[in-house]
């Protein structure tokens, strides 16, 4: 009769602190060493994400920590291989729902979307991606990006969130790319920069302001934007803001794994952890299925392959007309592609030039040539 007692006491005592924090906490493992901070930061960083957010039940994987009881433990000694196993085997027995980690050996394709507070308006941002190889090409895995910066969003509740591209190398044609699906019936919102001409392919102010809720790069230039936004402040030895490099992402893959840094502090390792329950609560993984189901429905093997690198235009072939006065600019050419699309021009017989504008690269040409030199770039696929 005692047992019985004991195990409707645990389940209501479970039920009510379900009650007050919302709904049921989403247990995520923590690796317990490896940080360069010590141990003790991660197991700081577990304890304030129990006090902070109702939503998680943090889970210590890795050696015990003094003074640190009260959290949940699977221990191992102090050694990174054994606590990787021990990760990665509650992962599979289903011990946790999610983990975060210092490092994880992720296949390739799959990436993690971070997340990131913007200093200027204090607003969150994704930041898509940030570790991780989403796919070998640039065109294909910023394409790629987007669609997981999306299903993150709307994992966290975000319903319809804003997408821009940052303005580095192949963000041209990835944002003619989604233009393109969006046509066919993607659901692709496109959000604006904050400077006066607008436009959806932002600069290094919209990344500051947090113009967009999803922010599409390739994952190098993530990496680096989401170490400068979480320790800034800091002089760059301890992570102090944001919520890290986020969960992971890709097609087919199942686990939710978010990754920290051994420079993150403990105030980015507890939004960590509340971030991993939430995307595991909002069903990531189901999340990124459906997104890429409907994109692929509206074309994206199609664009994939078109993001495909070209081979260059056989100079030997294209020679110049004439020059005449350049009085007329045409956007939108990728950085990479410019000299190529001058070329398609020139063989159109349009005279005209590269240069760099002050939003990125232009060609330009004579005014009176203008509407059919877009015609013909559009039509060869640079526009």
């Amino acid at each position: 009769m005692s047992d019985i007692k004991k195990l409707v006491g645990e389940s209501l005592a479970e039920i009510i602190s379900a009650a007050k924090s919302g709904g049921p906490k989403v247990r995520v493992g923590l690796m317990a060493a490896g940080s360069e901070l010590g141990g003790e930061e991660l197991a700081r960083g577990a304890q304030l994400a129990v006090t902070t957010y109702g939503n998680v039940q943090p889970v210590m994987i890795g050696p015990r920590v003094s003074g640190y009881d009260e959290l949940e433990w699977i221990e191992t000694d102090d050694c990174e291989s054994n606590i990787s196993a021990a990760l990665e085997n509650a992962l599979k027995e289903k011990r946790v729902d999610g983990a975060v980690a210092l490092h994880f050996p992720f296949p390739l394709g799959v990436t993690t979307i971070g997340r990131v507070m913007t200093p200027a308006r204090g607003r969150a941002m994704i930041l898509a991606s940030t570790t991780g190889t989403s796919a070998t090409t640039r065109g294909e895995a910023m394409l790629r990006n987007a669609v997981y910066g999306i299903a993150t969003a709307k994992s966290l509740g975000i319903a319809e969130p804003t997408v821009g591209i940052l303005n580095v190398d192949t963000a041209q044609p990835v944002f003619r790319a989604l233009n393109h699906l969006m046509e066919r019936g993607y659901g692709v919102r496109f959000g604006s920069s904050v400077r006066k001409d607008g436009g959806s392919v932002l600069r290094g102010n919209d990344v500051l302001a947090g113009a967009v809720d999803v922010c599409v790069t390739d994952t190098l230039t993530g990496n680096v934007l989401i170490k400068m936004f979480s320790s800034f402040n800091t002089g760059g030895s301890y992570e102090a803001t944001g919520w890290g490099y986020g969960p992971s992402c890709g097609e087919g893959w199942t686990n939710v794994v978010s990754i920290i840094s051994r420079a993150s502090g403990a105030p980015v390792i507890a939004n960590s952890l509340t971030f991993t329950a939430s995307v595991v609560a909002g069903k990531l993984p189901a999340r990124v299925a459906e997104e890429l189901a409907a994109a692929k429905r509206a074309g994206l093997d199609e664009e994939i392959a078109a993001l495909t690198p070209r081979t260059a235009v056989e100079e030997e072939l294209v020679k110049a007309p004439p020059a005449e006065p350049t009085d007329e600019e045409l956007h939108g050419v990728d950085v990479l592609e410019i000299e190529n699309a001058v070329k398609v021009l020139w063989k159109a017989g349009i005279y005209a030039e590269s240069a760099m504008g002050c939003t990125g690269p232009v060609v330009k040409l004579s005014a009176k040539h203008a509407e059919k030199g877009a015609a013909i770039l559009k039509e060869n696929g640079y526009l």
